[in-house]
């Protein structure tokens, strides 16, 4: 997750870094670029970051080696290094659009908070 105050090619070279560290010591498998997204919560009082993807094969010291890099480099707000099974489908990027907010119903009625089936009609 790249910090959107950064201006595009910035944060482009952010990315080619880790792309160029990925392929001079690894196998860069896939790389996708999900844009900027609104975050959980917030970091360092960003409320969105530029989300960058990718899937590769590596070694440990190639790994360690990233993360160091990672944790030092200005700009990057949060990453994460997850060991998958080869064979997993690639991830699509989810939809932009929100989704509904836990209080909102739908036409048939929804759960509140609890966890209680509520239809305003009964009350």
């Amino acid at each position: 997750m790249l910090d959107p105050q950064l201006d595009a090619p910035a944060r482009d070279g952010l990315a080619q870094d880790a792309r160029g560290q990925i392929e001079a010591a690894g196998n860069l498998k896939h790389e996708n670029s999900w844009g900027l997204r609104k975050m959980a919560f917030e970091i360092n009082k960003r409320t969105e970051a530029d989300y960058r993807w990718m899937r590769f094969e590596a070694t440990s010291d190639l790994l360690d080696s990233l993360d160091h890099n990672l944790k030092i480099a200005d700009g990057v707000l949060r990453f994460r290094v997850f060991k998958v099974d080869p064979s997993a489908p690639v991830i699509v990027p989810p939809a932009t659009a929100a989704a509904p907010g836990p209080r909102e119903r739908s036409a048939h009625g929804a759960r509140d908070d609890r966890g209680d089936s509520r239809d305003d009609s009964d009350e």
